[in-house]
């Protein structure tokens, strides 16, 4: 191409039906191609810009500049009419192309400051990469942004925003673009401080009068300081004689994390399959299948004999390995690609999981956890999850009023 082989058209205005319309419907007239179109409304604002090339298979042999003055001519008329503001670039204006590597960068925070996403693009600038579209996604119950990105060396932009992200206080979650993001998924979450607030076994340790030595027992094995298999075995031991029905007790106790139904609701009707994978119990998980209408499910069985807990688990463990394990079941059962899975948890028993899933979100999680992580939400409100899928929160209100 040659120095003025495009124009550059930038239309800027107040936002009401028919503007886009009325703005190609001038250009139609013209030889020219669309080689890059994109077209944004802000706060009642629009911003439309396209870059124009001249067709020569149409008009072969016309002359570039007079063409593009003639194309100014008539969209200033066009702009008076509109009550728009539009300007020009003659050049070889930057068309935005496919690249190999594309990556998006989802930001949440509540609240979401100017210095904390300055210092979030100024670590994809150092990665050498280029942000082609920032889009907010979100600004209830956290604020959060998208960005496309192009160029760069996604490690290096990965690690940079890691570090950054935890200095400014805000989550940040990098993902590879494809179609694969437009696919069948899968999305696997731990249910223990995850899906529900707090821990069963503790609800029923309440009720058996033993809270404080379970307590103890967990906060070991959730820090990854003790093998969960053994940590499990000691805190179900302490449970020995229970009634069985302070079961169907816990089961009323038993509170969903804020957004989890809404997060459900949404990605089900999103054409997503949904499950959950726990070191708790089955008693305790059929319930939560049956309320939220999730599609896999599995977990630990408590034995009880005569009406009576008995201290034992019935069945093999479901632990750490056992939880990677259960993802790739449920993922070959859905004919979904791991790559295409996406794994949420909290503690240190979810990490094979949330490590063999494509994408790996830590929620609220221990540090170990969030270290090691593809990401990580620490916001108490489980649909925030949403957004770093690339969900709008248009999108699930939407799903809400088809509910």
């Amino acid at each position: 191409m040659s120095d003025e082989s495009t124009l550059l058209v930038t239309v800027t205005g107040r936002d009401r039906p028919g503007i886009s319309a009325r703005l190609l419907s001038t250009l139609s007239v013209f030889p020219v191609t669309i080689v890059d179109l994109e077209q944004v409304v802000l706060g009642g604002r629009l911003v439309l810009g396209a870059v124009l090339e001249v067709d020569e298979r149409v008009a072969p042999g016309v002359s570039r500049q007079r063409v593009f003055e003639e194309i100014r001519s008539a969209l200033d008329k066009t702009a008076i009419d509109l009550d728009m503001d539009v300007e020009y670039d003659v050049g070889n204006n930057r068309v935005n192309e496919v690249s190999a590597e594309r990556l998006h960068v989802t930001v949440l925070a509540a609240p979401l400051r100017p210095g904390a996403l300055g210092a979030i693009t100024s670590c994809v600038a150092r990665s050498g990469a280029n942000i082609d579209r920032i889009e907010r996604l979100s600004g209830y119950p956290v604020t959060s942004v998208e960005m496309e990105i192009s160029g760069g060396n996604p490690d290096q932009l990965r690690a940079e925003l890691a570090m950054e992200s935890a200095t400014q206080g805000v989550d940040v979650a990098v993902q590879a673009s494809g179609l694969h993001r437009r696919g069948k998924h899968l999305i696997v979450m731990d249910v223990d401080s995850t899906l529900i607030q707090g821990e069963v076994i503790e609800l029923l340790a309440a009720h058996a009068n033993c809270l404080e030595e379970v307590a103890k027992v967990t906060e070991e094995a959730m820090r990854g300081e003790l093998d969960f298999e053994e940590s499990l075995r000691r805190r179900v031991s302490l449970l020995k004689g229970l009634d069985a029905s302070a079961i169907e007790l816990v089961r009323d106790e038993i509170q969903l994390t804020p957004g989890a139904r809404t997060l459900v609701r949404t990605l089900k009707r999103l054409g997503y399959e949904c499950g959950i994978v726990s070191g708790g119990f089955t008693q305790i998980t059929d319930v939560l299948v049956e309320r939220l209408g999730l599609d896999y499910s599995a977990a630990n069985t408590l034995e009880i004999i005569d009406g009576k807990l008995t201290g034992e688990l019935v069945g093999p463990i479901i632990d750490r390995k056992g939880k990677a394990t259960t993802l790739q079941r449920f993922a070959e059962e859905a004919g979904v690609p791991l790559e295409q899975t996406v794994a949420v948890g909290d503690g240190a028993n979810d990490l094979d999981m949330l490590q063999t899933a494509g994408l790996g979100v830590a929620f609220n999680a221990k540090p170990v956890v969030r270290q090691q992580a593809d990401t990580s939400v620490n916001v108490p409100y489980l649909d925030t999850i949403a957004f770093i899928l690339g969900i709008t929160r248009e999108e699930i209100e939407a799903a809400d009023l088809n509910d």
